[in-house]
């Protein structure tokens, strides 16, 4: 973000001084917002981007979540959203219903992280049952302390930190543990802003909280995962690029996207950013702790750009346990 702020400075001086090329110069901009998730990876690319093209594009990353993104992406307001679950039926009417086509360009897989203080002794592991009797609708107001979950847990206060209801990672999470997207209790910290997040689950030992895994990559000193068993029989599993390449890290791993304003890629600066971001996504991805897609969806992508394929291969809900194999065979499809 410090870059971007640093050249909207330099877009203000240039404007200030009238020089005859300020206008153009201002009018190259990529406007991007959206998931959360996303933004380590596009905030990354975006950076090696505005290098590339020494001050001639600017490019503002934003983080309103993925529900937020989308709708300042369906309002035609940006040219590409990032999301950390698919366009949803409600939006994509509302897309369509203001004109907007679009893209649906899968970049990486992330490990959805629960994560508690590195001051827990006792939590060794959690399973999704376990995730649900804490984080189900009906445990609002009922299940306050750990030893309610499990009677070999302490008689302890549990603090829960979660994603905002506008946040991709609240629809899916809602959604793998409780059966039902956005169902959840009310009672709790809520933050489309990661960073929040990890501040609140690192200051109380009685905490626990999810986001994406980059975030918790980022704070390993500061936070513990917690190994997820998913169903009974079955070995806890941490989050990780092998669990995740090797499928077993459920129902917790999933895609993540950007969505590019079909409009958009008229504008040369656009195309630009996202051929740059096709061939250089899949090193950040990798540098921020998320899992790169095989380099044959990086160039699915392309062509699905090149021949005008727009649409989602989800038809407009977020689903669960969907792999890597899953997703490039849909996506071929398209």
């Amino acid at each position: 973000m410090k870059t971007v702020l640093t050249l909207a400075s330099a877009a203000t001086a240039l404007t200030l001084l009238a020089l005859p090329h300020a206008a153009s110069a201002q009018a190259q901009v990529v406007k991007i917002d959206g998931s959360s998730t996303v933004f380590p990876i596009t905030e990354g690319v975006a950076e090696d981007f505005q290098k590339s093209k020494k001050g001639a594009v600017k490019v503002t990353v934003g983080i309103s979540g993925t529900g937020g993104g989308f709708k300042k992406f369906c309002r035609d307001e940006i040219d590409i959203s990032g999301a950390s679950r698919p366009i949803l039926k409600k939006e994509m009417a509302d897309c369509k219903a203001a004109g907007v086509e679009y893209f649906e360009l899968p970049v990486a897989f992330d490990a959805l992280t629960v994560v508690m203080n590195p001051k827990n002794a006792f939590l060794k592991q959690i399973t999704v049952a376990e995730l649900k009797a804490i984080w189900e609708p009906a445990a609002q107001g009922k299940i306050m302390k750990w030893n309610q979950v499990n009677p070999a847990w302490p008689d302890a206060p549990i603090k829960l930190f979660g994603a905002g209801a506008d946040s991709g990672t609240f629809d899916y999470f809602t959604e793998a543990i409780n059966g039902k997207s956005k169902a959840s209790r009310g009672d709790f910290t809520a933050s489309e802003d990661d960073n929040v997040l990890v501040q609140g689950v690192s200051q109380d030992v009685n905490a626990i909280g999810y986001f994406g895994f980059a975030y918790y990559a980022e704070n390993m000193a500061r936070l513990k995962a917690v190994p997820i068993v998913e169903k009974a029989g079955k070995p806890a599993v941490l989050p990780s690029m092998e669990t995740v390449l090797a499928g077993t890290y459920q129902p917790l791993a999933r895609p993540i996207f950007i969505y590019v304003n079909a409009k958009s890629m008229a504008k040369p600066e656009v195309k630009e950013f996202i051929d740059f971001y096709m061939k250089e996504g899949p090193k950040i991805a990798k540098e921020v702790k998320y899992v790169p897609l095989p380099a044959k969806a990086y160039t699915t992508n392309l062509e699905h750009l090149a021949k005008g394929k727009k649409g989602t291969v989800f038809g407009g809900e977020s689903e669960v346990g969907v792999t890597i194999d899953a997703l490039l065979a849909r996506e071929a499809k398209l």
